[in-house]
């Protein structure tokens, strides 16, 4: 009889998106992919392509994570973990632009044909 109960209990926790929930959800980052795609052979923004592609890599993780993880659904502190993760590769990410785009280094420039 306890068996029953618990499974009765872990059925009633939480009810699990449609199909059609999904399906919206994999058109939803499948359209941003598509604009990344775009926005890389794009000229014009080669300026802040790297910034754009950061906030458009972090939409598509917390909604992979939040929806097809289930993350929504389960305590909030496996979300506080994720978010620190997140926030930790992207202060790491930042960083290491930051980084590339101030020192710039000469490599190899003794081997390089003048």
């Amino acid at each position: 009889m306890a068996v029953q109960h618990s499974t009765d209990i872990n059925a009633q926790a939480h009810a699990h998106p449609t199909e059609r929930a999904y399906i919206r959800i994999a058109a939803i980052l499948s359209a941003i992919t598509i604009a990344e795609v775009a926005i890389y052979y794009i000229g014009t923004f080669k300026s802040v392509l790297v910034p754009m592609l950061i906030v458009m890599s972090v939409v598509k993780f917390v909604m992979v994570v939040m929806n097809f993880m289930h993350l929504k659904f389960d305590d909030r502190r496996l979300a506080y973990i994720f978010g620190a993760a997140l926030v930790i590769t992207l202060s790491v990410v930042i960083a290491l632009d930051v980084l590339f785009k101030t020192n710039v280094i000469e490599y190899a420039t003794d081997i390089l044909p003048a």
